[in-house]
């Protein structure tokens, strides 16, 4: 897995102090979706690896920082620039929406 697992020890500094944007995917272990979205997210990784972090937050092993954040559905994957949120997409999309979403955060 090329995605670091963060949770509220390591969320701050891998996240909202990190140089470039990160797109954080907020999942469960038993949700179907969510495992759907997990390889598409591992081919972005790849491809913007030079642009855009990736990182996964289990919402059962992180409830409070998942409600920080007003995850109410997974998975929802929250792009993160300069420490804020900029872009969150909820539910499992294909991978041409999600490089759009992303396409987007590098150019604004």
């Amino acid at each position: 897995m090329i995605q670091p697992v963060v949770g509220e020890d390591n969320f701050q500094k891998t996240v909202l102090q990190a140089k470039s944007p990160v797109m954080v995917d907020f999942w469960a272990q038993w949700c179907g979706p969510c495992l759907a979205t997990a390889p598409v997210l591992e081919e972005l990784a790849k491809e913007y690896a030079d642009k855009i972090d990736f990182a996964k937050v289990d919402v059962d092993a992180n409830g409070p920082l998942a409600a920080k954040y007003g995850i109410a559905s997974i998975p929802t994957m929250i792009v993160f620039k300069g420490g804020q949120p900029v872009q969150q997409v909820v539910g499992y999309k294909p991978k041409k929406e999600l490089k759009k979403v992303l396409d987007g955060v590098l150019e604004g």
